[in-house]
């Protein structure tokens, strides 16, 4: 259906169309298989792919858009670095969809990166980006695999002991006891839904890095050279496990987790809606995700927190920043709060339903809701301005030049 629209339609429409075809397609399966079969019950099934192959059809459709559809000058760098110039054939549409490496987990990646990748000009491009006679070398180099698939493969391992040890002795289920609900203090309650909440993690641990390893196993996934020389293959890597587990703001720990699809939702929803971004990203990751009521509880609370971390750190971030001693002193507090907020907010999404939900956040007094809403009500809203949310375009570059 995807490539049919890909083919028939106008350029100027090719991404709205395909992108509610989609999406509206993959809510179906989702309504189908949770509330027909497995309400309550998180399965593994035929959804999980259908939704990396989702993002891979939006990702496209949008690209597409702008390499045809678009004015260069109305492109952000980005975009116009990522703009697909040419529809792709037949094969090239199902091989970029279904190729073995990331039907499974994934992560999304970019058409032009798969196809020079197919071509055997993928690690070459990054290296052309980097002076190699000024290192001493005569002719590029080869940059090899093996180290970061060993590596990843090690933290596979490490992630799967976790999960056969950790995820077992603290399930989930224990936030709806009755010890937790009705015996345990607030204190102890907080104590122990960050554990259970840490104790979720690895089996996303694990998926995400044994999928970013067999992607690099194959050759794919080589992002360039870092600062110091070395050689980089996270280009499809979709976490930062020491940045989530040392995040000092809900943004940072965001950021860092399932960052592919968080670049998917950025590319195709925040850096082009028109109104309220934040909300409507939510939305959006919400709806990918499935309709299990936790999901939304998650993204909703999510919003309410963001916005108000945002806030909170406009209006007294700076006051710290004097001294090293009170940097230290605000990033220890609000590494944290952070752990904790992310415990409360993301608690729905492994609890699905709506009823320990409930149950879990009445025996929390729904502080954190409380807290978000006090500070968004009373504290004014400063602008961020080091933050820019649509991407600058070689229009907007040369108006501001003029003025």
């Amino acid at each position: 259906m995807c490539y049919g629209i890909m083919v028939t339609a106008s350029v100027s429409s090719i991404h709205r169309y395909s992108f509610f075809v989609a999406m509206g397609y993959l809510t179906i399966c989702h309504i189908s298989r949770i509330y027909i079969f497995h309400y309550g019950i998180l399965t593994t099934d035929f959804s999980g792919p259908l939704m990396i192959v989702t993002q891979k059809i939006t990702t496209l459709a949008f690209q597409v858009h702008d390499g045809l559809g678009r004015r260069a000058e109305d492109l952000s760098a980005e975009q116009h670095r990522l703009a697909v110039k040419v529809k792709p054939s037949f094969l090239q549409y199902l091989s970029y969809l279904l190729n073995f490496m990331s039907v499974i987990a994934g992560p999304c990646n970019n058409f032009k990166d798969y196809i020079a990748f197919i071509e055997g000009r993928h690690t070459h491009m990054k290296l052309l980006e980097v002076n190699w006679k000024q290192r001493g070398f005569q002719s590029l180099p080869e940059p090899s695999p093996t180290g970061a698939v060993i590596r990843k493969l090690y933290m596979t391992l490490v992630s799967l002991l976790l999960f056969l040890t950790l995820t077992k002795t603290f399930p989930v289920t224990c936030l709806v006891d009755d010890w937790f609900v009705h015996k345990a203090n607030f204190l102890t309650r907080l104590c122990y839904l960050y554990i259970v909440m840490q104790a979720s993690k690895p089996k996303y641990y694990f998926a995400w890095t044994l999928a970013d390893a067999v992607n690099n196993a194959a050759g794919f996934g080589f992002s360039g050279v870092d600062k110091n020389g070395n050689f980089c293959w996270d280009l499809l890597s979709n976490l930062n496990i020491w940045k989530i587990e040392t995040a000092t703001s809900f943004k940072m720990y965001l950021e860092n987790w399932n960052i592919q699809t968080a670049t998917w939702l950025k590319r195709v929803c925040y850096e082009r809606v028109p109104w309220y971004p934040t909300v409507l990203t939510f939305v959006l990751s919400a709806l990918w995700h499935g309709v299990y009521p936790g999901y939304y509880f998650t993204f909703l609370t999510g919003t309410l927190v963001t916005v108000a971390a945002r806030t909170m750190r406009n209006n007294y971030r700076h006051y710290f920043l004097s001294s090293k001693a009170l940097k230290v002193a605000y990033d220890v507090v609000t590494w944290a709060v952070t752990q904790l907020a992310v415990s409360y907010t993301v608690a729905p999404f492994v609890m699905l339903a709506v009823e320990p939900t409930i149950s879990l956040y009445k025996s929390m007094y729904f502080y954190l809701h409380i807290i978000s809403l006090l500070i968004i009500l009373f504290l004014p809203v400063k602008p961020h301005a080091h933050i820019q949310r649509q991407p600058q375009t070689l229009n907007s570059i040369n108006k501001k030049k003029k003025d």
